[in-house]
């Protein structure tokens, strides 16, 4: 069974690690594929945003009939750097079909052939200080607008490559803003279900840009994504985007099937904790029952073995012409009798209390008589033991409603279990106190005492002390059992204050009338 428990649990951990880790990696592949749609979101914007602004420039047009080339100038003062930027390209396109109809048949081929007949490209720097007004007036090329959605591929290459050479020059911040960032990455993240908290920043290399949230700090747990790549493919800007509370998410995305693993296992758990506690309890009644019949056996066997030799005595031809020791015989036997009537009886009245069939009739008492004829019942017992029985009767309010028999029986119980475990004079005090609407009776002895552990048991059915076939201190356990069920029955409790080789005392506790 242990075995078995613990491969179930280790199947239902194993389960749900495995699931955790496959929340993981989706939410992992989520984040990434939007952040990666973030990034070309932003940059085809960037490009739209470049057309509509500038205005493409087209300073020279030649159509020729089995060449095409044109050319590109395009001029721009950088206020950040205090320059003229220049920028001219030509491109020649030969022995080709109209840029339509190459698109029309291979688009990417139509795109990788216009790229390869890029035949210059330069770059002109010029400090304003040394141009004029009418310089810049004279070298600005005509303007032509182009509209975006009827671009021709062949334009869409040349402002591309235009736009890839021009655009690094503008700051971070004039490219793209935080409020345009936050909202493309909610929105991207929605898209594939991602629901949960989130703290952004762009940085340049190792710097931090203005582009984050106040609570951003890159870590390992970051997911990156280059945010702009120049015309050398290298990334100048990464975007870094951190969960705070994504263990909380993925924890609360299979929530569900937490709690119905964690209630099978604890029910396993329950039922297998059960179960090891009934073959326990079913053991220890076991042994209970063994030993119940070795003492009872034991205690019929005395009586029963002295009825049978006094019966062979009487049967003494010599003995039966006595009458004395005839009756002395007799006597003996009535005595034995009893004896063994009592044990009986002590039997039935706990398996009667037991399931309530007991029929006890209360009547106004008072505590302190019932003490003193429980004490004559055990007094010669104790006198002949060399011991002694002192009162100390000091409650005030002493009646109560109870049944004299039953209650003088409990107070006799706890005095002979006194006089029982004792290694030597039996000295018991017995004293009596109000408390509340209660009286107090408390039975003092300096007996072997007891451990805790035995304490715990003292007063359950067939519970002794020692166990086994031990007849140095006779008895079944079960007088103790007894007064525990009559005093409740009375509404009352009793508890015991014991320490092993210092004597134990007995609370009863009433309710007075």
């Amino acid at each position: 069974m242990s075995i078995a428990l613990i491969g179930i649990i280790a199947v239902q951990i194993f389960w749900i690690n495995s699931s955790i880790e496959i929340r993981e990696k989706q939410f992992t592949t989520n984040v990434k594929s939007a952040l990666v749609d973030v990034s070309q979101s932003i940059n085809d914007r960037e490009f739209r945003d470049y057309i509509k602004e500038l205005n493409p420039i087209i300073s020279e047009l030649r159509n020729l009939k089995k060449r095409e080339l044109r050319e590109i100038v395009y001029q721009k003062f950088d206020t950040v750097n205090n320059e003229l930027f220049t920028y001219k390209q030509s491109i020649l396109a030969d022995n080709f079909e109209s840029p339509i109809a190459i698109l029309n048949k291979d688009s990417s081929n139509a795109l990788r052939t216009y790229k390869s007949y890029f035949i210059k490209k330069e770059k002109e720097i010029t400090s304003p200080d040394f141009l004029r007004k009418k310089d810049l007036n004279r070298i600005k090329p005509n303007i032509k607008v182009v509209n975006i959605g009827k671009m021709s591929a062949f334009d869409k290459i040349v402002y591309e490559d235009l736009f890839k050479e021009t655009a690094p020059r503008k700051p971070i911040y004039k490219r793209v803003s935080n409020t345009e960032l936050q909202f493309k990455i909610t929105n991207k993240l929605k898209e594939r279900g991602i629901e949960t908290p989130y703290e952004y920043g762009v940085l340049e290399g190792e710097y931090y840009t203005k582009l984050r949230t106040k609570k951003f700090k890159r870590n390992a747990n970051s997911y990156p994504i280059s945010l702009f790549k120049s015309d050398k493919d290298k990334n100048d800007y990464v975007l870094y985007v951190n969960f705070p509370e994504k263990k909380e998410y993925i924890m609360a995305n299979i929530k569900n099937q937490l709690i119905l693993a964690s209630t099978f296992i604890l029910f396993i758990i329950l039922a297998f904790a059960s179960a090891i506690y009934q073959l326990l309890k079913q053991k220890k009644i076991s042994e209970i029952k063994t030993d119940f019949i070795n003492n009872m056996t034991h205690e019929f066997k005395t009586p029963i073995a002295t009825i049978n030799l006094a019966l062979d005595a009487i049967k003494n031809p010599k003995i039966i012409e006595d009458n004395d020791k005839v009756l002395k015989y007799v006597k003996m036997i009535r005595q034995e009798n009893k004896r063994m009537h009592a044990q009986v009886e002590n039997v039935l009245q706990i398996s009667k209390l037991e399931k309530n069939q007991l029929e006890i009739s209360k009547e106004i008492v008072d505590i302190h008589d019932i003490i003193e004829d429980a004490i004559a019942h055990v007094s010669l017992i104790i006198h002949n033991k060399g011991g002694y029985v002192k009162t100390h009767l000091e409650a005030i309010q002493t009646e109560m409603s109870a049944s004299e028999l039953h209650m003088t029986n409990v107070i006799v119980n706890v005095l002979d279990n006194a006089v029982k475990y004792t290694n030597k004079e039996p000295k018991i005090d017995i004293f009596t106190e109000n408390a509340g609407n209660y009286v107090l009776v408390k039975i003092k002895d300096q007996g072997i005492g007891m451990s805790k552990q035995i304490q715990k048991n003292i007063f359950e059915k067939f519970f002794r002390e020692q166990t086994g076939n031990i007849h140095n201190v006779k008895g079944h356990g079960l007088g103790l059992a007894y007064v525990k069920k009559i005093v409740e029955y009375h509404h009352g409790n009793v508890y015991v204050e014991s320490e092993k080789g210092n004597g134990s005392t007995f609370f009863i506790k009433l309710p007075i009338i």
